[in-house]
């Protein structure tokens, strides 16, 4: 197979949840435990810092890379879903693995995939822990996937372990309160690794006291710490909270890691130069504004539409797309009224038809029109923003995606 299409295979042949659902889901380690038994444990041959959370967590891994960068370390960069490539996931200093080395994993492996039936997620983690310790990182800041406890990334022993948040998304796989999804986030805590909590909640915050004391790992909780204000590239108000885990996770790594005041500073004024972030609060142009954000959980487009508010213009213009798993009645109540909106379905099997979201958002005040694609409803946003206006995109990570 080519590069193409070794990436059509990755994507079609096996389950990717991103892309179908629920009937992608495996709630079990084993598979991920045979495979890197199967690639003789990569994993163990690298150090690491994993991150969990409801919103943020890709940010913070993100600043936490850009920072290790800064001082000088060699970088991996795990990440999930991708925005425009599926290299996104894999970076080694900020660049993308490259397509080559996509290709001879797949090709290498592929029988042992096809025998054991393999999800995407479990081959992509395979993947990236191979390319770290083939590339000998000195450092892997890992994000979760989806929870934790039961994640394809939770068999690596890291430095720390840091949880952003807990909100109230994947509730059909995570449990549908915010103590049932903590103890799935606090999976990823381990024995005697310190980990760092980076918001908390009364419902929430004595599980991780609990399970930390259990497995005898310090804990602690960024609200409670003094940190500096650093500036940063990452433009959402949302930022500052990640900011202080980032900080917070910081103070105990350079206890081992050689990380000063001006490495931590630099790292954040330069996360999107660094690492590549893409679709947070990111400003695609002026007059027209037009602004794209990846929330899409009622916890984070809170945060998100909260700022949109603050924005001046004449007019807004949305452009919407959810998928299908979504609990409308929780996030489109949150969404302006005085807005004209774009509906559209993201290009992927889980994305909600645009009729449906049109004809749910109209019970809530949202109205406008539905488009056969995110393309076409993007396209016609331009055309009646006027130069005073803004447009946003979200909703939706694959709304994002698609517009980029």
């Amino acid at each position: 197979m080519n590069y193409s299409e070794t990436i059509n295979w990755l994507f079609n042949q096996l389950p990717m949840y991103q892309r179908v659902g629920q009937s992608a889901y495996k709630a079990d380690l084993t598979a991920t435990i045979n495979l890197a038994d199967y690639l003789q444990n990569p994993e163990r041959s690298f150090k690491s810092v994993h991150v969990a959370g409801t919103n943020g967590k890709g940010s913070t891994s993100h600043m936490l890379a850009s920072i290790f960068q800064q001082a000088g370390y060699k970088t991996g960069l795990y990440t999930s879903p991708h925005l425009k490539d599926f290299r996104e996931r894999i970076k080694l200093n900020g660049e993308k693995i490259s397509e080559e080395k996509v290709l001879d994993f797949v090709n290498e492996n592929k029988r042992y995939f096809e025998e054991n039936k393999l999800s995407f997620f479990e081959m992509t983690v395979g993947m990236a822990f191979d390319f770290f310790r083939n590339e000998k990182v000195d450092i892997a800041i890992i994000e979760v996937g989806m929870g934790g406890r039961l994640d394809s990334t939770n068999i690596i022993i890291p430095e720390i372990s840091v949880i952003t948040n807990i909100g109230l998304d994947h509730t059909q796989f995570l449990g549908n309160s915010l103590a049932k999804i903590a103890v799935e986030k606090a999976g990823i805590i381990k024995r005697n690794v310190p980990v760092v909590i980076g918001e908390t909640h009364p419902e929430t915050k004595p599980i991780f006291v609990d399970i930390s004391s259990e497995k005898k790992a310090p804990i602690f909780f960024a609200e409670e710490m003094d940190s500096p204000n650093y500036v940063s590239d990452l433009k959402g108000i949302y930022q500052e909270k990640n900011k202080k885990t980032v900080v917070a996770a910081l103070k105990i790594l350079q206890k081992n890691w050689n990380i000063s005041e001006k490495n931590i500073a630099d790292g954040m004024a330069s996360v999107v130069k660094n690492t590549g972030l893409l679709g947070r609060w990111q400003i695609l142009n002026e007059n027209p504004k037009i602004i794209c954000d990846t929330g899409h959980n009622k916890d984070g487009l809170k945060l998100v539409l909260k700022q949109l508010a603050d924005e001046s213009f004449n007019h807004l213009h949305i452009v919407m797309g959810i998928v299908s798993d979504k609990d409308l009645n929780s996030v489109l109540p949150m969404f302006p009224k005085n807005a004209t909106y774009y509906f559209c379905k993201p290009n992927i099997p889980r994305g909600m038809d645009a009729s449906v979201l049109a004809s749910q958002a109209k019970i809530f005040g949202l109205n406008g029109s539905e488009y056969i694609s995110v393309k076409s409803a993007y396209r016609t946003a331009l055309q009646s923003a006027r130069e005073n206006d803004l447009v946003f995109v979200g909703g939706s990570t694959f709304v994002v995606a698609e517009v980029l």
